[in-house]
């Protein structure tokens, strides 16, 4: 089945990297659905798609809908065909202390950014189990693997995806099936989510460098999609997040308790007029980058998670021979 046969689904890709993504699939040749909450930017997104000559359906649904998720999966199939992959890249966060965060807050973050991936995948393999194919890509973060302050519903969140991930991929080996599953873990992107995300701190929000366009990411979803490893590490910053959180959390938690902190605020003012998306749209700001674009870095590497894991185990082979060797020279 070519490209052009394939519909691929992008959860929460009106904006950011999930409208990056859009564009990246139409650009490969699939017919792309899209579902957002927000009209406007499903029209607009639509309209873009459709230049690029690409098949297009927008679906306006809120993720942490399982109901409304599971209607626009039947749409898809009826209107575009059968669900090929599926993008699980919607999310929310709040910019906050936990003291300052309510469990409201704490709820919608996690029914959007977490609950909303389980809808995501739960709806699509309905379809892919069905047929024995296809492959569900879960949009991760390096925050998945090593929290930091004034996000903790979010990292919670994406903690949450990561074991619900490696627990349904137990599953589908267990019962053998086609159904391929992968996670992409990505770092620091200008989107704008941080113009529009909830804010309890008196400065405006910024990713921590180093930033990446929005592109970057969307390239690492696709190659996810075609090759599906187990899971996609991308850029310096996710290494070193993930692999340093194995071998030395308690120092990074007192860097990130020093760094993240004030790494995370502009010297900006927040504004207390400014509106935020966590439980309704923002009309104006659906578009793919933020204000961060004189920082931004158009490239970073991608590794698997088996190939880091291989360059890992070489490293060490190659240290132990050195120190066999050193032994055995003094010894000698």
């Amino acid at each position: 089945m070519s490209d052009r046969e394939q519909t691929a689904v992008i959860c929460g890709g009106t904006a950011g990297v999930g409208r990056a993504t859009a564009h990246a699939f139409a650009q490969a040749g699939f017919r792309v659905a899209v579902i957002a909450r927000g009209e406007q930017g499903l029209a607009d997104t639509r309209k873009e798609l459709e230049a690029a000559g690409a098949k297009v359906l927008a679906i306006s649904a809120d993720v942490a809908d399982a109901e409304a998720v599971d209607h626009a999966a039947e749409r898809i199939e009826a209107e575009l065909g059968p669900i090929e992959v599926w993008v699980n890249a919607a999310m929310a966060t709040v910019f906050g202390p936990v003291n300052k965060t309510s469990a409201a807050e704490f709820k919608r973050v996690t029914e959007v950014t977490y609950l909303g991936f389980v809808h995501g995948t739960l709806a699509a393999l309905r379809y892919m189990e069905a047929r024995n194919r296809g492959t569900i890509v879960q949009v991760g973060s390096a925050l998945s693997y090593r929290s930091i302050p004034l996000q903790s519903a979010y990292c919670a969140a994406k903690f949450a995806i990561r074991g619900f991930t490696d627990s349904l991929r137990c599953e589908l080996i267990h019962t053998n099936s086609k159904v391929r599953l992968t996670m992409v873990q990505l770092p620091a992107h200008n989107t704008p989510q941080f113009d529009w995300s909830r804010n309890k701190m008196g400065k405006r929000p910024q990713p921590v460098p180093p930033i990446h366009t929005p592109e970057v990411a969307a390239r690492a979803i696709l190659r996810a999609a075609t090759d599906a490893p187990r899971e996609l590490w991308l850029g310096r910053a996710s290494f070193q997040a993930i692999i340093g959180n194995m071998f030395m959390p308690g120092l990074l938690d007192r860097m990130m308790a020093k760094q993240a902190w004030s790494g995370q605020m502009t010297d900006e003012p927040a504004s207390d007029e400014q509106p935020d998306n966590l439980f309704q749209p923002v009309d104006g700001l659906h578009r793919i980058d933020g204000r961060f674009g004189s920082q931004v870095k158009d490239k970073a590497l991608g590794l698997s998670a088996e190939t880091v894991g291989k360059l890992a185990a070489g490293g060490l082979a190659v240290i132990a021979v050195l120190v066999i060797a050193l032994v055995a020279a003094i010894a000698s």
